[in-house]
């Protein structure tokens, strides 16, 4: 992989971890147009993914602090901090058994073939959709059922095409929360799986040598890519949460529909 291949590698994640279209489906879309495929070398999936995480840390450092702040903080009862760290935590257990037991599974039997992309995209476009046209609720805070269920939604994310920023937030707009918390609350519960799949990166790695997980790409092109994934990152997750106060993610779904029926016919 040389240093502009990495560069609109790290372009793609970073820009689709954020926006609502699936960023295990373009980079496989990415990976057909340009020859490049970047799950192929651990060590660069395990630098865009963490420089992912980043952006979220710089965007998001208020919230991220608030949460700290009251975390520790015993007032007799459960705080506001605590309640929302909890449902985050909650969010969680979902996803992280479908990545430590089945995430192997999935991916052998559904693949990245263009076509299971195109199904995939079809169904992040079908939540789009539907969720614009959900009558809201404003909840006024994220319950430990509702935090759930969106991690239900975010552990099916792990099929290629599958937005998990799309689903996870669609899925809370569906459920009645404000479109106010949601981006926020989406964008802050996806930190620990990101985190959680590269250490499964980094073990399947050093399970397989490192020779091979560093294969065909240097140190220049890594920093690119990287750098490229976490400026990249930093707009999306920035722009993501002004779109979703806005109630904008139609348009992300007639994307996700038009490109999903393309890679059908054509993929």
């Amino acid at each position: 992989m040389n240093t502009i291949e990495a560069i609109l590698m790290g372009l793609v994640q970073g820009l689709t971890e954020y926006l609502p279209v699936s960023s295990s489906g373009h980079l496989a879309i990415g990976a057909a147009l340009f020859g490049v495929d970047g799950e192929q070398n651990l060590t660069f999936t395990i630098a865009v993914h963490v420089a992912t995480v980043f952006s979220t840390l710089v965007i998001l450092w208020r919230e991220i602090v608030w949460i700290l702040k009251g975390l520790f903080r015993w007032d007799g009862q459960l705080n506001k901090e605590q309640r929302y760290a909890l449902a985050i935590l909650v969010s969680m257990i979902p996803v992280g058994i479908v990545g430590v037991f089945f995430k192997d599974y999935v991916e052998e039997i559904f693949g990245a073939g263009l076509f299971v992309v195109g199904c995939c995209l079809l169904v992040t476009a079908a939540l789009l959709i539907f969720s614009y046209y959900a009558r809201p609720r404003h909840k006024e805070e994220i319950s430990l059922k509702d935090a759930f269920i969106i991690g239900l939604a975010q552990a099916v994310a792990v099929l290629p095409g599958v937005s998990r920023s799309g689903s996870t937030i669609a899925t809370g707009l569906l459920l009645g929360n404000k479109k106010e918390t949601l981006a926020q609350f989406s964008f802050l519960m996806v930190i620990p799986p990101i985190l959680g799949e590269a250490l499964l990166d980094v073990l399947k790695m050093l399970k397989g040598g490192a020779e091979a997980a560093t294969a065909g790409i240097g140190t220049v092109p890594l920093v690119a890519g990287f750098l490229a994934a976490f400026i990249s990152g930093c707009l999306a997750c920035k722009w993501m949460i002004g779109i979703v106060r806005r109630g904008k993610l139609i348009y992300f779904g007639i994307y996700c529909a038009i490109v999903g029926a393309l890679l059908i016919i054509f993929g």
